[in-house]
Parts: structure tokens; sequence; C-alpha cells
């Protein structure tokens, strides 16, 4: 779907005003005395994080649209920063009132100064990465239902044995604003929709599941007849390869990772032990390794939310600051972290502009948007060919990762065995159990046919949870353990 990004940030700005200042008469000029007041306490920094969002859900289940939910959150945080310190207060009310008595609270982590005031600045982003789109308002509650139904009915049109279908709907549209103790203004409207399904099917008593789905930065014109047909046969068809697949063997074998989805290994194995917090605290596997090899030759890993339309992508992070493309490893050397402000400066580098957080009423931490493995030069049929006994591993359902280690499991929601050079009979139950700095250098192959995924991810780190993308091409794993049922 191709979408022409034309909107100016000045009008975005104007947008995000009337939405979070206007309708409680704050000016710029009334916030530069609140930055006056906190920085009167010798701070190193402090921000002013505003929000009001609308969201809602649809769930279908036995042919019934049977639960809606709809939601709107407004509020603003206050944050103040001294040393590797950090206060912080947070109001659903966007009052001066409210903004004075957070400031207020944030105060006792700094000592006493001269207070001094900073005029606020409004600064523009380079370009639209989406449109502003409000999705809720995109579609009458009418046609969102019965578009539901269509997924429901192309998945049991696919095959006589589907005897249930579940699909859910979600629509977000949030609105963000952050002003800064050093001047900077800037805003943003995020749209967000995600599209998902699951199909049940029983032949003989024996019944599996196949699931699919996604989404991104647009309005709910995004799920088109086209994808709803898409989206539905992804399903349908990793139900039936369930159906008939045998338990899958344990051991140390070769591994090929398809592409797209099976990214979500890269971002959870390796992508968390690469955020700056974890670094600069030493305890993750990556810590003090700049400049090392940490991969094998041709492995290049980028974190990049300026991607147009991505579900990870932003146009600033919630600290205000452009987003950007950060190589993290380039042809195996480790060159880089993600950062937010306090980390980067703690640490005496720039900020990457992955600074994220779930909502006002939470703070900010280096987190990742849009993360993935560059392309390789091998056809991916070379790569299969190249196994002589392994497993192939389409997609993935849970898994669990520690990010001081490194260690993971991973379950496939779809995989195959590889025999002599060809893919043959699918399998089921195989999980895959490893070390990531371990597995990255264990990559022998990389294929050229990178793609991201779906736009489904959602990643959590202290309990907050963030949209996310992930990507990679296909690669061959060598040496992996792999946990199976056989």
């Amino acid at each position: 779907m191709s979408l022409n990004l034309t909107i100016s940030h000045d009008t975005l700005f104007a947008a995000a005003q009337q939405a979070l200042l206007h309708p409680y008469a704050i000016e710029a000029r009334q916030l530069e005395k609140v930055f006056a007041s906190m920085m009167a306490h010798q701070l190193d920094y402090a921000d002013l994080y505003f929000q009001y969002s609308r969201a809602e859900s649809w769930s279908l289940e036995e042919g019934i649209v049977k639960s809606g939910s709809f939601n709107i959150d407004q509020g603003v945080g206050v944050r103040a920063v001294s040393g590797e310190k950090t206060a912080f207060a947070y109001s659903d009310d966007i009052s001066m009132q409210a903004l004075e008595a957070a400031a207020q609270a944030t105060r006792a982590i700094a000592r006493q100064g001269e207070a001094h005031s900073v005029p606020m600045l409004h600064r523009g982003s380079r370009h639209a990465i989406y449109l502003p789109h409000d999705p809720i308002a995109s579609l009458k509650d009418a046609d969102k239902v019965a578009l539901l139904e269509r997924i429901e009915s192309y998945a049991r049109a696919l095959d006589p044995r589907v005897v249930q279908v579940m699909a859910s709907l979600a629509g977000e549209y949030e609105v963000v604003m952050v002003a800064r103790s050093d001047g900077l203004m800037n805003a943003d409207i995020r749209p967000l929709v995600r599209l998902s399904i699951t199909v049940i099917i029983e032949s003989n008593g024996k019944r599996e599941q196949g699931a699919a789905g996604g989404g991104g930065r647009f309005d709910y014109g995004y799920f088109d007849d086209e994808m709803l047909r898409r989206y539905a046969a992804q399903a349908v068809h990793q139900a039936v390869v369930n159906l008939d697949a045998a338990p899958a063997p344990a051991g140390n074998m070769t591994v090929v990772l398809g592409n797209g989805w099976p990214g979500i290994l890269l971002h959870e194995a390796i992508g968390h032990g690469l955020e700056g917090d974890f670094n600069r605290k030493g305890s993750s596997a990556f810590s003090g390794r700049i400049g090392e090899r940490v991969a094998a030759e041709g492995v290049t890993v980028v974190d990049d939310g300026t991607l147009a339309n991505r579900r990870g992508s932003l146009q600033m992070d919630d600290e205000g600051n452009a987003t950007q493309c950060t190589t993290l490893i380039e042809n195996g050397i480790l060159r880089g972290y993600l950062q937010d402000s306090l980390n980067a400066r703690l640490m005496g580098v720039a900020p990457t502009g992955n600074a994220r957080r779930e909502s006002y009423a939470h703070l900010p931490m280096p987190r990742m948007t849009n993360t993935y493995m560059l392309n390789g030069d091998k056809d991916p049929q070379e790569i299969i060919a190249s196994v002589k006994h392994g497993l192939y591993a389409v997609n993935f359902g849970g898994g669990q990762v520690d990010i001081t280690s490194g260690k993971f499991v991973f379950s496939t929601a779809e995989a195959y065995m590889i025999e002599d050079g060809k893919i043959t009979h699918p399998v089921k139950g195989a999980t895959l159990i490893g070390n990531g700095p371990d597995v990255l250098t264990r990559i022998s192959m990389i294929g050229n046919d990178m793609a991201l995924d779906p736009g489904v991810g959602t990643c959590g780190k202290e309990g907050q949870s963030v949209p996310v993308g992930v990507g990679q091409p296909t690669v061959r794993i060598d040496g992996l353990t792999v946990g199976g049922t056989a």
C-alpha cells in the first residue's frame, strides 16, 4: 500500500497543541516558568511529556463479535534528572496546577541553585514517515464488525475442516508532545492498527491451530479484501501444516531460520542486550565490547525507527529526539548501543532516538524500534540445499530470554525437516535453545531475501509494552540445540 506522506511538521505541531495545551489554557511561556522553577535546583535535565490517546478493540469468536472496548486516556509526566538519579511524577489532569505540583514533587533529588528561564522553541522533524490518521474514525462501527465477519468467512471457505475462527481488530490514535529544559518542544500524532486471526482445524479428532495478522501506522483502510484473504490463507495454511506434522526430533543440528518474523529471535536474544542501560550498568553480555567481533563475518544488524508506516517507527522518540537508523553490528563488529538521553549522557555518547515509554505514566528508557539483519549474498534455495540434516523454522510462537546471559528458549509455530538439501515433512513441538551472543558467531550463510514482519510485534521491558518491528533474511545457524518431542 503506497501513501503520499506530505503533511508539514508545522501542521502536526499545531494539531498537537490544539489537542494537548489549548483546551487547558496552557501556553509555551507558562511551561518556561515550570522549567525555571525546576532548574533552580541544579538539575541536569528535565522534561514534560503530554499525551492524549484513544484506543479500541473488537473481537470475534464463534461467528459473533462478542466483545468491544474503547478507552480514552490523557495526562502529563514530569521528569527531573540529576546525575544517575531520576525523580518522576505524573497526573491525568493536564493543568498548570498539576504541572506545578508535579514539578514541586521532583525537586528533592537536586541541590539548590539559581533560577533561570529557557524559552520554548519548536523544532520540526525532517519529513513525515506516516500520516496523522485517526484509525478509529476511519471506519464505522458496523463496518468494523463486517470486516471481522469477512475474514472469518474467507478462512472457513478455504478448508471445510475449520471448526473455529477467532479474530481481533484494534486501533489507536495518540497525540504526544514533549517540552524539555533545553528549550526544545516537539510533537507527534501516531496512528496504529492491528488485525489478528487464529483458526482451529479438526480432522479425525485431532485439532491444530494457525495464526496470522499484521498492521502498522495506517488507518483501517489498510485492511482491504486482498489483505484479509492473505491473512486467512496464512492462518489456515499453518494449521494444516501442523495437522500433518510429525513430532520434532531433538539434538544439536543445523537450523535455517526463514525471513521476516523469525527476526523475533534476533530481537529477543541479542537486541535487548544492545540497549544502553544494560551496557552502562555492565549487565549485558555485550558490555564494553564496542569495536570487537561479536558475530560472524557478514552479519550486520541495525535498528531503524524511520521506516515509513512501520509498527515500530516513530517520527520522534519519547524525549523529542528524531529517530534514526543506528548500526549496532557491522560485518560482525559491534559498533554501538541504543541510547536514550540519560544513558547516553552518562556514557559520554550521543542519543540515538531510542527513548520510549508506554505512556505519560511511565519513565522513558532505551528500547528498540524496528530491529533487523541486513541482506547477505546467498539465494535462500542455496542455503537449504547446503544442509544435509537440519531444521527449517519458518514461524515462531513464544519464547523466554535472560538478558544478562543472552540465553533463550523459543518455540516454533511452523517448522520442517531438511534432509539431503531438501525441505521434507513438517514437524511440531520444536524449541530452539541457545545463547544470543554465541548464536551470532554460528551464522554461516545469510540470504538475500530480507523481509520485515507483517506488523504484529509488541515488546515488553520492565513492565512496559511498546510496538516494535523485526526482520531478517534467511540465515543458516550451525550447531544449535533443538528441543523436540520425538
